[in-house]
C-alpha cells in the first residue's frame, strides 16, 4: 500500500519523471537480455562495417581504400562511423568481448532511446494537456515493442528523437522572444536525422510544407537554412574526403532505391495502415488512428509531415515494417489527443464507459504480454551463438555455408567470432562466395575449415555428400534458435531461423576446442 501511494503521489506531481524510471527500467533489461540483432540491416549495415574498420578491414569494399573503378553504396557513413569510433576506442583498450561491446552499446541506445518518451510527453503537454501527456508519455514507455527497438541499431528508430526534438523546438519558437533561433535550432537538429535515415526527408518536406501553408516565409528559409548546415558538413564534406565528390553515398541510396523498388517485400498501398493498426493493438489501435486524423487541422505541423511519410512508403513499392517505424510516436501523441476529444465531445461514448475501459484493460494485458516476451528475447540466436562459439578456434579463413535446401543463405555475424573471413555459400541454386575482405580470391569448398548445414531437413543425405569433398569432416555442436526466432517463423515463414549444425574439418583443425 505504501509503495503504490508513493508511486500514485509521485504519478501525480512528477509524472515525467516516473515514466522516465519506468522507460530506462525496461530498455536496461532489453539491453542486458535482449541480445542478437533484430533484423539484417541493424547488424550488417551498422556493426559488421563499423567493427570491420576499426580491424582496419575494408568490409566489402564500402570505402575506396586505394582500389580503383569503385562506387558507393548507398550508405549514410554518420551512424556506422560513429560506431566505428566506439570500437576503436574499444581496440585500442583491449575490449575484445563481442558481447560486452554490444552490451555497452545496447545500453547506450538504451539512454538514448528515453529521448522519444520524453519529447512525446512534452509535446502532447505543449500542444493539449497534463492527462494526455500522460497517457502519452506511458504508452511510448510501455508499448510492447519499443523497449526492445530502442535497443537495437536500426536507423528507422535511431533519427526519431531527432524529429521530436525538432518539432518541439518549432512548437516553442511561438513563444520564444528569439523564434528565428528556434527554427534554425529545429533545422540543424531534424538535419542530422536525415543523414542517420535517409528517407525522412519526406517528414522534413512536409515540416517545411506546413511552414509555408501558414505563410511563415522568413522562418521557413531560416529552417532549411538549419536543415542545410546539418546536412552539407556530414553528405558532402565527408564524401568529398572519402569518394571525391559530394554526396556520393545519398546519389547511390536515391539510385539503389529506384532501381531496386520491387525487389523487395512490397504489398498493397494500404499494407502499413494495417501494419499501424496491429502493432499499437487493436481496439486500442483504433481509437489512436481515429483521434489521429481528427486534429489533423489543429496540429497540421505534426500531423502533414507524419501523412506525407505514411503515403509517400504507401506508394513506393518497397514496403519493410520497419520503414514506416520514424512516425509511430507522432501517431500515438496525435492519436491519444484526439481520441479523448472524440470521448469528450460525443455522447455516445460516455454512454459506454465500460466498453472503453475494458477496452484499455485488454489492451493493457495483452501488451504486458507481448511486452514480456519481447523484451527477453534473443533475436537470431542461432547465428549470433554459432560466431561467438567459433571464437574460441583461431585462423578460420575459409567457412562453408551448407543449405541445399533452400535458395540462399543466411548471412552469419562475423563480428561475433572476432574475425574476418570468406564465406562459401552451397545452396540448392549452386555455389556463391561471400568476403568481408575486398578484392580476395574465390577458394575452393575443400579449404573449408567449418562448416554450418542449416536446419536438420536432409541432414544425413547432406553430409554424406559434401564428405566426397571433405572427407575429415567431424561433428562439432549444434546451435537451436531462440523462441523468439521460432515464433516468428510461425508467424511468417519469411523469417526463416534455422537450427545451425556445425562440423569441423580435421585436415586443418584436428582437435575439438573446449
Amino acid at each position: 500500500m505504501l509503495i503504490s501511494r508513493i508511486v500514485k503521489e509521485q504519478f501525480k506531481h512528477q509524472p515525467l519523471q516516473l515514466i522516465l524510471i519506468i522507460a530506462i527500467i525496461l530498455r536496461l533489461l532489453a539491453a542486458i537480455f535482449s541480445k542478437g540483432f533484430g533484423m539484417h540491416d541493424d547488424h550488417f549495415l551498422v556493426i559488421e562495417p563499423a567493427q570491420a574498420w576499426a580491424d582496419g578491414i575494408n568490409y566489402q569494399g564500402w570505402l575506396p581504400g586505394g582500389r580503383t573503378n569503385v562506387q558507393p553504396d548507398g550508405h549514410s557513413l554518420l551512424y556506422s562511423g560513429l560506431h566505428f569510433l566506439f570500437f576503436w576506442c574499444c581496440n585500442a583498450i583491449g575490449l575484445s568481448d563481442p558481447q560486452i561491446k554490444m552490451l555497452i552499446v545496447r545500453v547506450i541506445h538504451a539512454f538514448f532511446s528515453l529521448l522519444i518518451v520524453g519529447y512525446g510527453y512534452k509535446i502532447a503537454r505543449k500542444i493539449s494537456n497534463e492527462e494526455d501527456a500522460k497517457t502519452t508519455g506511458l504508452l511510448l514507455a510501455l508499448l510492447w515493442f519499443f523497449p526492445m527497438l530502442g535497443v537495437r541499431n536500426l536507423v528507422e528508430i535511431v533519427c526519431i528523437p531527432f524529429l521530436m526534438a525538432a518539432i518541439y523546438e518549432l512548437l516553442k519558437a511561438e513563444e520564444s522572444d528569439k523564434p528565428l533561433r528556434k527554427y534554425l535550432l529545429a533545422g540543424i537538429i531534424i538535419g542530422i536525422g536525415f543523414s542517420i535515415r535517409f528517407q525522412s526527408a519526406v517528414f522534413i518536406s512536409g515540416v517545411g510544407l506546413v511552414l509555408l501553408i501558414l505563410g511563415k516565409w522568413k522562418p521557413t528559409l531560416v529552417f532549411s537554412l538549419g536543415v542545410l548546415l546539418a546536412i552539407i558538413p556530414v553528405q558532402g564534406a565527408i564524401d568529398f574526403f572519402v569518394w571525391g565528390f559530394p554526396f556520393a553515398e545519398l546519389g547511390e541510396y536515391i539510385r539503389y532505391n529506384l532501381e531496386a523498388a520491387n525487389d523487395y517485400i512490397t504489398g498493397p498501398w494500404y499494407n502499413y495502415i494495417l501494419l499501424i493498426a496491429g502493432i499499437l493493438l487493436p481496439p486500442i489501435s483504433f481509437f489512436l488512428l481515429a483521434g489521429f486524423f481528427k486534429v489533423w487541422k489543429k496540429h497540421l505541423l505534426i500531423w502533414l509531415p507524419s501523412v506525407l511519410f505514411l503515403v509517400f512508403h504507401s506508394i513506393f513499392p518497397n514496403k519493410q515494417e520497419r520503414f514506416i517505424f520514424p512516425i509511430l510516436p507522432f501517431v500515438i501523441i496525435l492519436g491519444t489527443i484526439g481520441w479523448n476529444e472524440i470521448i469528450r465531445e460525443r455522447k455516445f461514448w460516455l454512454k459506454h464507459k465500460t466498453f472503453l475501459k475494458g477496452s484499455w484493460i485488454f489492451f493493457w494485458v495483452l501488451n504486458s504480454l507481448l511486452l514480456l516476451g519481447i523484451t527477453f528475447s534473443y533475436s537470431k540466436r542461432s547465428r549470433v551463438e554459432v560466431m561467438s562459439y567459433l571464437s574460441r578456434y583461431k585462423n578460420i579463413d575459409v567457412l562453408l555455408l551448407e543449405d541445399t535446401n533452400h535458395g540462399s543463405a543466411k548471412m552469419l555475424p562475423q563480428f561475433y567470432s572476432g574475425q574476418w573471413m570468406q564465406v562459401i555459400s552451397k545452396t540448392n541454386e549452386g555455389i556463391s562466395w561471400h568476403c568481408s575482405v575486398p578484392d580476395c580470391d574465390s577458394t575452393d569448398i575443400v579449404n573449408a575449415r567449418f562448416v554450418c548445414f542449416f536446419e536438420e531437413t536432409n541432414l544425413d543425405k547432406r553430409i554424406e555428400g559434401l564428405k566426397e569433398t571433405l572427407p575429415q569432416l567431424e561433428y562439432e555442436t549444434t546451435i537451436y534458435p531462440g523462441y523468439i526466432d521460432k515464433v516468428m517463423f510461425f508467424l511468417n515463414p519469411v523469417n526463416l531461423n534455422q537450427t545451425i549444425i556445425v562440423y569441423r574439418n580435421k585436415a586443418f583443425f584436428p582437435e575439438k576446442v573446449q
